[in-house]
């Protein structure tokens, strides 16, 4: 049964391209003003505004706050509207339930006034890694199994990856101490505090800073990256030659 009320969407259609994890598109969303009340996105968090969620099979949150779209125009009652809709694949790949809704920041949204979202199933794809680029440089040595845990993450979703450094030791070698929140050891961070050091990149991202005179990548946008402590790379010392 249709709601009623002063805000109340009714959804046409929702155009979109195959959905890769953790990957951004524009989608194209067409919904019409249903209810008595007209629709418009007043401030940076004032009105309302396009968002969506991503569920699992039984309706739980995977993603609940998606980001927010503002509307491009004011939305009379009885009018529809049609524009495009930020939308990332949520992580890691596997089968969803996309639900796309209109919400009015800090009050509520849509779906829980009575008017429902948008839904439909998505599998969402594994990230095309085919483009990643390692910055490793000269001076450092990859774990054997470096190249593979890298590529894994970037198909689970990650832009952007790194690791630990294993420094050496000796008489000679001094330590780096800007290395020392790189120690190996420990599992994932998404969140990790530091750049991310001779990092794999998917284009168009390029290291943007530097550690320790070691390339570097330090997130600054939306898109997600990951440190994992498992991923190790060892310092070369300055002859080249690892030390026995």
């Amino acid at each position: 049964m249709q709601a009623r009320g002063p805000l109340v969407a009714r959804w046409r259609t929702l155009l979109r391209g195959p959905v890769e994890a953790g990957a951004l598109q524009q989608a194209t969303v067409e919904v019409e003003n249903a209810g008595s009340a007209a629709w418009r996105t007043r401030g940076v968090e004032d009105g309302l505004f396009l968002a969506y969620h991503w569920l699992d099979e039984r309706g739980n949150a995977i993603v609940w706050d998606g980001p927010r779209t503002a509307l491009v125009r004011t939305v009379e009652p009885g009018e529809t509207l049609r524009q495009e809709l930020g939308l990332r694949g949520p992580i890691p790949p596997g089968r969803y339930r996309l639900a796309v809704d209109l919400v009015e920041e800090h009050r509520f949204w849509l779906a829980e006034l009575g008017s429902p979202a948008y839904e439909e199933d998505v599998d969402v794809l594994p990230r095309d890694a085919s483009g990643a680029r390692a910055f490793l440089g000269d001076a450092v040595e990859p774990s054997g199994d470096w190249h593979e845990r890298v590529r894994a993450l970037h198909e689970e979703g990650y832009v952007a990856v790194g690791g630990a450094v294993e420094q050496e030791r000796g008489l000679v070698k001094r330590r780096e101490p800007a290395l020392d929140a790189y120690a190996p050891g420990g599992g994932r961070h998404p969140r990790f505090p530091h750049p991310l050091v001779c990092p794999s990149l998917l284009p168009p991202l390029e290291p943007n800073c530097e550690v320790a005179g070691l390339p570097a990548y330090a997130p600054g946008s939306d898109e997600p990256s990951m440190f994992d402590g498992r991923l190790v790379i060892r310092l070369r010392s300055r002859s080249g030659r690892r030390r026995g």
